[in-house]
């Protein structure tokens, strides 16, 4: 049986969003994590984080006083149940549709997702790759202090 490999966590270490409105931001995507079971990592006035994912204002460390603009993020879930709650929690938080949950044939075999706009109007996707052997459930970096 042919089989396609995917790698993570070894060409990001992490991403910043620069938003509008903090708080909208942060009530979007704390809805989010909660389905992905992905706990918010840290946050000040300005900023929140959780894993890879830096979210701040323009006022906010790195910032440099400007939004960054329109992006994708795709997320990794568990099955499609999850990629289905995820897709009811953005929208329920302030989220506008931007494509239900569904295959994705022409993605690849197995591929499920939903997609969702943020209050910024950043294309915020849920993916499910179908059955799949993962190597380990996360990358843990731990520092030496």
């Amino acid at each position: 049986m042919e089989s396609m490999e995917l790698y993570r966590g070894r060409l990001i270490d992490h991403v910043q969003l620069v938003v509008r409105d903090l708080a909208a931001s942060r009530r979007f995507y704390q809805a989010l994590f909660d389905v992905l079971g992905i706990p918010i990592g840290g946050e000040a006035e300005t900023h929140f984080w959780a894993d890879e994912l830096f979210i701040s204002t323009k006022d906010g460390p790195g910032a440099q006083g400007a939004l960054t603009g329109r992006h994708h993020l795709a997320f990794q879930t568990k099955d499609h149940a999850m990629v289905d709650a995820f897709y009811q929690a953005g929208l329920a938080a302030g989220g506008k549709d931007n494509g239900a949950p569904g295959d994705r044939a022409n993605y690849h075999p197995g591929y499920y997702a939903a997609f969702l706009l943020d209050p910024d109007g950043n294309n915020i996707e849920a993916v499910h790759h179908g059955d799949a052997d993962r190597s380990t459930e996360a990358v843990k970096i731990a520092f030496r202090m």
